[in-house]
């Protein structure tokens, strides 16, 4: 052995667990309380190239960062020092920096929302408009489950009303279900009298964001910039049919870790991974055969397990996230009874017009879910606000 180098001498030292199948070599990975376990396939220094480029930069692999291109890797593939191959592919890759810039951040305090069983509160926005397709579309209804992480983005010709409320019901709400909670901004398609209408009907609780302030809602916020950025990458020589490769950006969404929950969308709703078009491309094992009844009760343990570590992972992300963020935040303490102006922005350069005077009548910090609130007048996010001489 003292002959052999360091990344021969690795292998034999996993010799237990590496497997062959048909002829393909696979290395055995179980889980640390020995209750599930996958098949990886060992790439060749020379493939590993092949496999990065399909699992970041094609438009199923959706470009995305380190952490979530490494779990799709590890998902399955092995080789030697794969995370700092792929640390260094996706620091590098051009397209990437190209596009992607840094985040700006507002500095209220963060609020943090209990949701414990899928589908039980959703987050929708409008995207666009984006340049028009073949189609007719321009906008996009985009709804993320805040358990889940699942994501669903359909493309509409306009963001009126009634059009969003069609989208909602016909391909959310009949494919998943009625949610107990739905959260939106301050657009008015989401506050006219059909989409509240819509809400009654079907006994759904709606929450708002604070007036222009749409960061309270940052997960959606979020998913919202990860689209464009995908968007961009892939259809910046013909931006017509941008909503013909939304399917494969959910796609590449669903199958990827997110951070709060640690796991991928598909394995927090299905209870296992989607099938890529790599492991066609590299191949992959097919799962284990198993009765109708066998699969119930075997998904069922697996998705208590999945939801269980899920919960735990939020818990502690959102509690760190929050101390973090509320670190560097400066709330003023306005209380009931006190006199304050507003300044509404116009847009980013403007030095913003005078939104007039009033009086706090609740308790501060607002939830960022206000129900009864005037965009015009004074309730919104505190840096507008500033106190007045009574």
């Amino acid at each position: 052995m003292a002959s052999y180098g360091p990344v021969t001498k690795k292998y034999w030292a996993l010799w237990d667990s590496l497997k062959l199948h048909n002829g393909v070599l696979y290395r055995k990975w179980e889980s640390d309380d020995g209750r599930s376990f996958r098949l990886q396939l060992v790439v060749p220094r020379s493939r590993v190239e092949n496999v990065l480029e399909e699992l970041h930069s094609s438009p199923s692999g959706g470009h995305f960062g380190v952490m979530k291109t490494t779990h799709k890797v590890r998902e399955r593939f092995y080789w030697d020092k794969l995370k700092s191959d792929v640390d260094k592919w996706c620091r590098t890759c051009s397209t990437c920096t190209a596009r992607k810039g840094p985040n700006t951040r507002t500095r209220g305090r963060l609020q943090r929302y209990n949701v414990g069983a899928p589908f039980e509160r959703i987050a929708i926005d409008v995207l666009g408009p984006l340049p028009q397709t073949t189609n007719g579309n321009k906008y996009i209804l985009v709804v993320m489950d805040y358990f889940t992480k699942w994501p669903e983005a359909y493309v509409i010709p306009n963001q009126e009303a009634t059009t969003v409320a069609e989208a909602l019901l016909q391909d959310w709400i009949c494919r998943f279900g009625v949610p107990l909670l739905l959260h939106s901004d301050q657009g008015t398609n989401f506050t006219s009298s059909v989409f509240t209408g819509l809400m009654d009907l079907l006994g759904v609780t709606k929450t708002r964001t604070t007036p222009l302030h749409p960061q309270s809602d940052g997960m959606v916020e979020r998913l919202n910039r990860t689209i464009l950025n995908h968007l961009s990458l892939f259809t910046h020589r013909n931006q017509n049919d941008w909503d013909q490769k939304l399917p494969l950006f959910l796609l590449a969404y669903r199958s990827a870790v997110h951070e709060t929950t640690g796991l991928s969308p598909s394995q927090m709703l299905m209870g296992r991974e989607l099938r890529l078009p790599c492991d066609l491309l590299f191949g992959r094992p097919p799962d284990d055969p198993s009765s109708p009844v066998e699969y119930l009760e075997d998904l069922k343990a697996r998705l208590e397990d999945v939801h269980l570590f899920a919960r735990e992972r939020i818990d502690i992300n959102t509690s760190r996230m929050k101390t973090r963020y509320d670190a560097k935040s400066h709330e003023p303490a306005f209380k009931i009874g006190d006199k304050l102006s507003a300044s509404i922005p116009k847009n980013a350069i403007d030095q913003g017009e005078d939104g007039g005077e009033g009086v706090i009548n609740r308790e501060w910090p607002s939830t960022g879910d206000n129900e009864s609130c005037n965009p015009t007048r004074l309730i919104g996010p505190w840096p507008l606000l500033t106190p007045t001489s009574v």
